[in-house]
Formats: structure tokens, C-alpha cells, sequence
């Protein structure tokens, strides 16, 4: 199962991640065969940290919740919020998968959050086929609830031009209560 996980920055965090860096990059390692994706994301300025992506397969919701509350971050209190949804991962690879390789024009985290009326008849269930940057989509996939059985939105890993670029991956905007589109650097250890 598959499983995305976005720790949101706790404000005046900051040097409480950068302490805890090491530690937070050995927790990260024990996962590395279950990581599809990770990354840090950044607020408007597209320089001051605001959260921490990833996307995992993992045995089930309980394990993900291990992952999500044990983080070494989560549990100094370095972060706000978690949100923890089942994902589908549509296009079938990792991040590190992605041809356009770690570097190179800028990358955003998209999510779309369902509307009530819309999470009774889910949408954009596949990658969009008409999207005009369909080649920089880095991952795509609905967000599911823990029994997958409900669509709760969508959640996408893309390299645009803009935020107004980036939020056009999704196909039906009015499905979507919120969309929110950070910053996103690929993640993992500093070469």
C-alpha cells in the first residue's frame, strides 16, 4: 500500500531541523527500499522550509502511522501537522525513476483536496493525458482513504514553470475544495 506522508513545518523550527538533521536522515535510511519520494518543501519565497514529503509503500495504514509519528522531527515537536492519506502511485515509478533526473527548472508539490460532493464520485484517478507538460510529471496518484475504498483527492510531484503551471496538473479544478502547490526539492542524503 501506498501511502503519502507531508510534515508541516511548526513555525521557529528551523533550528530544531537542522539539529536533528542526522537523525532524521538515519530514520529516513531504515525506509529507503519502501521510498518512492521525498523532499523538503518551501514556502512563497521558495527559500524558507516548510515541510518535509514522502511517499512510501508500506504493509499497511498501522505502519504508516509508525512512520509518521516516530520521525524524529515529529516527535521533538519540530512540526505542526501531518497529513497521512493512502496514495495510488499511477505512474508506476519512483522519484528517482523520473527522466528528467534531480535537477533542472523548478519542482512543486501539488495536492488537491476533494470537495464533500466530490469525494462521493472520485475524478482524476489516472494522470492527466492532456496536461501540456505531461513529460515533467514526476509522480501522480489519488489520495484514498485508509481502506481505499474513498477518493479524498489528488496529490502530484511535478517540474513546471510556476505555481499556476504546476496546479494545472489537475484536470477537474472545481472537484477540489483547496489545491495547495509548494516548493519541492528532490530529498535524500547530500551527495
Amino acid at each position: 500500500m501506498e501511502f503519502l506522508c507531508y510534515h508541516r513545518d511548526r513555525a521557529g523550527s528551523l533550528s530544531l531541523r537542522h539539529a536533528l538533521n542526522e537523525a532524521h536522515l538515519a530514520y529516513m535510511d531504515r525506509y529507503a527500499k519502501e521510498m518512492i519520494a521525498r523532499g523538503l518543501t518551501f514556502g512563497e519565497d521558495g527559500e524558507t522550509l516548510s515541510g518535509s514529503v514522502h511517499i512510501l509503500d508500506l504493509p499497511d495504514a498501522g505502519a504508516a502511522r509508525a512512520f509518521a509519528f516516530d520521525e524524529p522531527n515529529y516527535q521533538a515537536g519540530a512540526y505542526r501537522d501531518v497529513m497521512l492519506r493512502r496514495w495510488r502511485n499511477v505512474l508506476g515509478r519512483t522519484m528517482w525513476d523520473f527522466p528528467g533526473g534531480r535537477t533542472g527548472g523548478d519542482r512543486f508539490l501539488v495536492i488537491g483536496l476533494g470537495t464533500a460532493a466530490a469525494t462521493a464520485e472520485a475524478v482524476d484517478l489516472e494522470a492527466p493525458s492532456d496536461w501540456e507538460d505531461r513529460e515533467d510529471l514526476i509522480l501522480y496518484g489519488p489520495l484514498l482513504s485508509d481502506d481505499g475504498a474513498t477518493w479524498l483527492g489528488t496529490a502530484a510531484l511535478v517540474r513546471a514553470s510556476d505555481p499556476e503551471a504546476a496546479r494545472g496538473v489537475l484536470p477537474t479544478p472545481d472537484a477540489y475544495a483547496a489545491v495547495e502547490v509548494h516548493d519541492w526539492q528532490f530529498g535524500g542524503r547530500p551527495s
